[in-house]
């Protein structure tokens, strides 16, 4: 945060100190409903998981191939929708384009539901996966967050999303048990349902003010190709593709390794995602400081490869068990940091007005290296097996590290606090201060009296920035 000027700041550094380090009340609100909101959506998605091939074997029509498309088909559409739901979402607002996504998905699942015959459940899928609102989602919650706190309203969303992910693959089987499969499909649409109302009910409405750069292609372009940007859509990428990789070839380690029958995996899973998340999230936590996000980024792409590495050797040497499955829980502390920093440093290097077309970008890169990583790992798996599956995954993570090395990733945006002294007029304060050529956002926090301020220091000083809410109050 920039340093406040001597005769206009003092107020504004004394009262920004006392709250730049902790989240305010509305942030808190915005993380958990956000964070609500996208672990219904993920339950939705993944609940069905663990015994969707098994159940769609024994439809109308269905083959190998077209089973292998149940399962992963919503992956493609979530893939090639992103970008267009984040434009959406600059132009027409967040909450209205994750309201309507929420609905697509709703309706998804009861085509799915009600299907019966293979390419029912097919297009119920990919009809849940054209409900593309992660990237909205995210740019929400970065527009309801100020720099200092973003790492750590992701970090909850990131966590929400870890949960999602480990109920799905617990309670799937359980649950189809008493309802079947068509009921987990309900249960999807009464969850979307519900976070559609969550959004509209309980999420707060940003009063962020940012320059609106309205769609261009050479706009897209220039989110799609900004170096900094590149590298971070590179990283979820590798990320995901690593994880779903991982994930083909894990449960037949459990099941011969250990002995494990399916429905006992969860015995691993759980305590690992408990001890990573529990080591990994101070990291987070101390990352969200100016400065070390890029570091963070760094190191845990290299803890990532560590837990891999690791493994790989593992499958060669026989080692211990326990070993194993240390490096395994290594390798989610890592992915833990890096799916907290990683949404982070994007909203933060994005140029204004541009979160949702960046956000969706990144999202696609996401969705699309679960379904490479997922369709490579599945192959490598018959081709080669399980250990050179994760020795692949060890390789692609060691590339991955060298890029990003030399990625840059400081973002060209500072940021500072401004002080009103009468609340009534910050937002006229605040209005005037966003016209200011170089001032990408002013968030006005009206329970502090402060403006926070993101602007380019290569285009305005600081000093101009003072000074003209000075001028501003004193017109007010």
């Amino acid at each position: 945060m920039a340093t406040p000027s001597p005769s206009y700041g003092s107020s504004a550094s004394s009262a920004a100190s006392s709250t730049a380090d902790k989240m305010l009340p509305s942030e808190r609100r915005a993380a958990l409903s956000l964070a609500l909101v996208y672990m219904f959506r993920m339950v939705g998605l993944f609940v069905v998981l663990p015994v969707l091939a098994l159940y769609a074997d024994g439809l109308r029509g269905a083959t190998p191939l077209l089973l292998g498309l149940a399962v992963g088909t919503y992956g493609l559409t979530q893939a090639a929708l992103q970008i267009p739901f984040g434009i959406m979402s600059d132009r027409w607002g967040r909450k209205p384009v994750i309201v309507a996504g929420l609905l697509v998905f709703a309706v998804g699942s009861a085509v799915a539901a009600t299907a019966d015959s293979i390419y029912g459940v097919i297009a119920g899928r990919a009809l849940q996966g054209a409900g593309a609102v992660a990237s909205a989602i995210m740019a929400l919650a970065a527009d309801l967050s100020r720099d200092s706190q973003r790492t750590k309203v992701m970090a909850i969303i990131g966590a929400s999303i870890g949960l999602a992910f480990m109920l799905s693959l617990m309670l799937g089987p359980v649950i189809s048990a008493w309802v079947g499969v068509s009921g987990l499909f309900w249960l999807s649409l009464v969850l979307s349902l519900m976070g559609a109302a969550l959004v509209w009910r309980a999420v707060p409405t940003p009063n962020s003010l940012s320059q609106s750069a309205g769609f261009s292609v050479n706009e897209l372009k220039r989110v799609l190709l900004e170096p900094s940007l590149l590298a971070l859509n590179l990283s979820i990428f590798c990320l995901h593709g690593s994880l779903m990789a991982l994930f083909v070839v894990v449960p037949f380690y459990l099941r011969d390794q250990l002995g494990l029958m399916s429905e006992q995996h969860w015995w691993v899973y759980l305590p690992v995602m408990l001890v990573s998340l529990l080591v990994a999230l101070p990291l987070i936590m101390r990352s969200g400081r100016s400065g070390a996000q890029a570091k963070a980024l760094r190191i845990g792409v290299l803890v990532v490869g560590c837990g891999a590495a690791v493994m790989a050797a593992g499958q060669w040497l026989s080692v211990w068990a326990g070993l194993w499955l240390a490096a395994f829980a290594l390798y989610f502390v890592g992915f833990n940091v890096l799916e907290a920093s990683l949404p982070s440093l994007v909203s933060r290097l994005v140029p204004a007005g541009h979160k949702g077309a960046a956000l969706g970008a990144y999202s696609t890169s996401q969705f699309l290296g679960t379904f490479v990583g997922g369709a490579v790992g599945g192959w490598a798996l018959g081709a080669l097996g399980v250990a050179w599956v994760i020795a692949g995954i060890a390789v692609m993570v060691a590339i991955w590290a060298v890029l990003l090395w030399r990625a840059p990733l400081e973002t060209p945006w500072d940021s500072l606090a401004v002080f009103v002294a009468s609340k009534d007029a910050g937002a006229a304060v605040a209005a005037e201060i966003q016209a200011l050529e170089g001032v990408g956002e002013v968030h006005w926090v009206a329970v502090e009296s402060l403006l926070y301020v993101r602007f380019l220091p290569s285009d305005i000083s600081a000093e101009t920035i003072y000074r003209k809410a000075k001028e501003a109050q004193a017109h007010e």
